[in-house]
């Protein structure tokens, strides 16, 4: 399985948890099972830490939206793509930030649409400025 896909089971898992806030530990372990070895760590480190640091991986990203914009405003697949990018930026060193950014367009035009790819697209790339120093106030 490749790292996308690891990753769209990742983005379905966190929704899928989202709406079911009681049973992620099932729903986790359920949707590990079909993974192994490498695959499964890989899928469990994502999302068990996408999991754990939801409340500050919306804080990064939250002050960088446009004016008029809220977390409540955003639809939730979109919010779960954002999350997992912004944790890959911030705990997958290995990863380049340009491949992280790339995947999360590329989900989000999957599960959401060309224009949710663009939005994601416009908010990492605030991530990334704003890492790297670069960004200026709207």
């Amino acid at each position: 399985m490749s790292r996308r896909e690891i990753r769209e089971k990742v983005i379905q898992t966190l929704y899928e948890c989202e709406f079911r806030p009681d049973e992620r530990e099932e729903i986790v372990s359920v949707r590990s099972t079909e993974l192994a070895g490498e695959e499964r760590s890989h899928f469990l480190h994502l999302t068990e830490g996408v999991l754990q640091n939801a409340s500050s991986l919306d804080e990064v990203f939250r002050p960088l939206l446009k004016k008029g914009w809220s977390l409540e405003r955003i639809p939730t697949v979109d919010k779960m793509i954002l999350r997992l990018a912004i944790f890959e930026l911030s705990y997958e060193k290995d990863v380049p930030k340009a491949v992280v950014i790339n995947e999360a367009v590329e989900l989000a035009k999957s599960f959401s649409g060309e224009e949710s790819g663009r939005f994601i697209n416009g908010v990492l790339g605030r991530v990334a400025k704003e890492e790297a120093g670069q960004i200026t106030e709207q």
